[in-house]
């Protein structure tokens, strides 16, 4: 590698810092939860993490898979269709099924995987993708493996769909393809909406539901059960490494010929390890919790509420939504770190969004309820914003 080309590495780390936009990863002494320690010795309560039910150090959840990695051991050292298949992928496959209301489920090492391996085998040149603007950076890659034509239509903008609809009259099949929830902005997609344009221009609906499985919709089934559509969404795909558990591991459900064509040609899924047993065991032991009680999914929705409604009367601009992801807009990158680096210091652990994770001028700190959260540090969580947006006059 020519050596000119360390410089502009450096040259460019510079320009990142110099922007405020330099992300440092905090390292953690901890397992996650709602409280953690850092290295140095201090405890805080986490306001950033994915996990949406508080069950990534839950001790049930942990002996699940404790047992599992005892009885099938640590890998498999293989792929599937090779030897990586234990009777246990097979169980987590149907059990997913039966909560997502589909026929099939394959898994994968991560839903990003997932979705780099959905798009290509199913589309071809003479089919089309149409992407909501806000998609998750794992559908736009997946999209571009693919030789279909792709459309993209503004954000939750249901004319401008039908517009892509219509331009895309020719193609012999159209996929509409959305998050569920979207990550950085915490709405839900209008998935009523989008499956009855998909029924009038005869389109399939795929929704990546990675911020929704586990607590949206009235059992955690995600934003196909909070719209009434599950039988009108054909291809889901989601992660086990957010509300499930936390660990790591994602899956596509949808129609059986579907998922069995995935299997012979989803490149992720045929050149990636199988998933390991412990996390199988851990996620099989959160959809019984799930199946038995949505205690977790109406705490969360709860808590979310609480935390939400006290952030706009403190005079916070908060990006609108109903899920546990709530924005706090800052826009300025510097300003966002900034506030995030005050909050640690007052003992609330949340991360400044900046570019390229959000667009430039659209800075924001990302707060991420959890059901673990009580409400006395829910209001401490508030307290702590309040008092820094009144040191920083930012407050509206």
């Amino acid at each position: 590698m020519p050596k000119k080309i360390y410089e502009e590495i450096r040259e460019q780390l510079v320009s990142i810092k110099d922007a405020g936009m330099f992300k440092t990863e905090r390292v953690l002494n901890s397992a996650q939860g709602n409280e953690i320690t850092l290295t140095d010795g201090r405890i805080v309560t986490n306001f950033c993490a994915n996990n949406y039910l508080g069950l990534s150090n839950n001790p049930e959840v942990i002996k699940a898979a404790q047992k599992t990695m005892d009885d099938w051991g640590f890998g498999l050292s293989s792929v599937r269709f090779i030897c990586g298949t234990q009777d246990i992928h097979k169980q987590l496959e149907d059990k997913v099924s039966q909560f997502l209301g589909k026929e099939d489920t394959i898994l994968f090492s991560s839903c990003f995987d997932a979705n780099g391996g959905v798009f290509e085998p199913l589309l071809h040149p003479e089919s089309a993708v149409i992407s909501d603007a806000l998609n998750h950076a794992s559908i736009i890659d997946g999209v571009r493996l693919c030789k279909a034509k792709r459309f993209r239509f503004k954000h939750s903008d249901m004319e401008d769909l039908e517009e892509m609809l219509k331009a895309s009259h020719d193609c012999k099949y159209r996929l509409i393809v959305t998050d569920g929830v979207f990550s950085m902005d915490g709405d839900i997609a209008k998935l009523r909406e989008i499956c009855d344009l998909a029924d009038k221009y005869d389109a399939l609906v795929m929704v990546d539901d990675s911020h929704a499985t586990g607590y949206v919709g009235k059992t955690g089934r995600g934003t196909p059960e909070y719209w009434g559509v599950t039988d009108r969404v054909d291809i889901i795909t989601t992660t086990f490494g957010k509300a499930l558990g936390g660990a790591a591991g994602g899956c596509i459900s949808g129609q059986k010929d579907v998922i069995s064509l995935l299997r012979q040609h989803a490149r992720p899924y045929l050149f990636s390890n199988t998933i390991p047993p412990a996390i199988v065991g851990g996620v099989l032991k959160v959809l019984d919790m799930l199946t038995n009680s949505s205690k977790l999914v109406r705490k969360v929705k709860s808590s979310a509420d609480i935390f939400r409604q006290g952030m706009i009367d403190a005079g916070f601009d908060i990006v609108e939504g109903n899920t546990a992801i709530v924005s706090v807009m800052f826009y300025e990158e510097p300003l966002a770190i900034k506030v995030a680096d005050r909050l640690l210091e007052l003992g609330i652990y949340v991360i400044g969004f900046c570019f390229p994770v959000v667009p430039r001028g659209k800075a924001r700190i990302r707060v991420q309820i959890s059901a673990s959260h009580t409400e006395k540090e829910v209001q401490e969580c508030i307290a702590a914003f309040e008092k820094v947006g009144k040191e920083m006059n930012i407050l509206k």
